[in-house]
């Protein structure tokens, strides 16, 4: 399966919704393209849902940090959403789950763009025990 990136909008934030994975070849030129021409746009503030990426490979955790400084030195904000439990390992297995801001809800997500609205911060932690319990 090839990568599929869906733009779209809400309260002024750009959201890519990812589908297919995330891995080595065109996969990441094509999220290096779609990037810049929305930086062009004006659209600083990114927001990455991964509902639909099954598979991240170390290519596609590169794609994922270039994004966040790409869009921090242009002044603006890369999060990401709705991480499965794999993705979440690799994070916290690399270490970046201290780097990107992470949201398992879509208003959450976008709230956090917004300085005068409450959040709900994603606990890493609190997620995994509950994929295990409903494993069980």
């Amino acid at each position: 399966m090839t990568l599929q990136l869906e733009p779209r909008e809400k309260e002024g934030i750009l959201i890519l919704d990812v589908k297919g994975p995330l891995s080595v070849g065109p996969a990441v030129a094509a999220l290096r393209e779609t990037l810049h021409a929305n930086l062009a746009k004006g659209r600083k503030n990114v927001i990455l849902n991964l509902a639909q990426t099954d598979f991240i490979d170390s290519t596609g955790l590169g794609a994922l940090v270039m994004c966040f400084t790409v869009l921090r030195r242009s002044g603006g904000r890369l999060v990401l959403l709705n991480l499965n439990r794999r993705h979440l390992e690799l994070l916290v297995l690399t270490k970046l789950s201290t780097v990107f801001e992470i949201f398992d809800d879509e208003q959450q997500a976008v709230n956090s763009f917004f300085p005068n609205r409450r959040i709900r911060r994603f606990d890493i932690l609190d997620f995994i025990e509950r994929r295990r319990q409903e494993q069980d």
